[in-house]
């Protein structure tokens, strides 16, 4: 989950260098890096479902880099991620970002979690701790499902997942964005965008969301014991700022920074969200780096 909408609409931003990198044993991903100052904290940024990491940090990546090494990849089945033959797990995910901060020799990082990417960054915490050094959960929750229009979502994927059994998703969904992207032209309104998307896998974000429904870690969260800020977007209409707040209060001396804006405050409201972001990610960083 995250927004894929940004102000202003045609032109593609100007964006950091990216490359593909082989993950050993799991295949290829999509990475954005950019150095920071020298001996910089890491960060990792991990995207929302259906977005990509530029999607989602178009307008984070240059702020962040002023104090952070930043690092963001597509996950597994969006955009120019890793493609599996597998079902689409959240667990898979968190693990691809471990073999990724292995094959850049990264030994510790803060994880940043947008909507989707924050059961990633708590999973990546839960089956890496030796890696995350902090985390920084934003627009997200412990579980999602419950929710009246997440129930709805969660149970067309599961529906249309199951369908995907016996209908191939993918030529439809490369035909539904390629006439999209047609009527947006012919409308004189394109949107960059349209190109990321047109890359995804459509039955693995079919099959993400079937598991962002799934997920649920009420059991385990309160274990948390690095450093964690949550940044609760106050009109989120997708995970709702209740339950953001909810799982605020089920992590022990949490950090909890609030932003007007919708579930695409990361994209729509970029004056808004980024300058929280870069200083929540400082405020994590130094007690971290204090306890080295």
């Amino acid at each position: 989950m995250s927004g894929t909408s940004q102000r202003g609409g045609g032109q593609r931003p100007a964006l950091p260098d990216g490359r593909d990198i082989w993950l050993p044993g799991r295949g290829r991903t999509f990475v954005r890096e950019l150095a920071g100052p020298p001996g910089a904290p890491v960060v990792i940024l991990l995207h929302g479902w259906s977005a990509t990491a530029d999607l989602n940090w178009f307008a984070c990546f240059e702020p962040l880099a002023r104090h952070f090494r930043v690092v963001a990849l597509d996950h597994r089945g969006h955009g120019r991620g890793l493609r599996a033959a597998g079902p689409f797990r959240l667990e898979d995910c968190a693990d691809d970002v471990a073999a990724l901060a292995g094959v850049l020799g990264i030994e510790r990082c803060i994880a940043v979690g947008y909507s989707m990417g924050g059961p990633i960054a708590q999973l990546l915490w839960r089956r890496h701790p030796a890696l995350v050094d902090g985390l920084v959960l934003c627009a997200t929750s412990s579980h999602f499902s419950g929710h009246r229009r997440a129930r709805v979502l969660f149970g067309v994927a599961a529906g249309t997942s199951a369908l995907g059994g016996v209908v191939p998703l993918r030529p439809f969904a490369g035909v539904a964005v390629s006439a999209w992207c047609r009527w947006q032209h012919l409308r004189r309104r394109p949107w960059w965008g349209f190109e990321d998307l047109a890359r995804h896998d459509w039955a693995q974000i079919v099959e993400a969301a079937r598991e962002i429904g799934r997920f649920d870690s009420r059991d385990w969260i309160r274990d948390v014991t690095v450093p964690t800020a949550v940044i609760v977007t106050e009109d989120d209409d997708v995970v709702p700022t209740s339950r953001q707040l909810d799982f605020v209060a089920a992590i022990a001396g949490v950090t909890v920074r609030r932003v007007l804006g919708g579930h695409a405050a990361c994209t729509v409201e970029p004056d808004r969200f980024v300058p929280v972001l870069v200083d929540v990610c400082e405020g994590i960083a130094r007690p971290a780096t204090a306890v080295r």
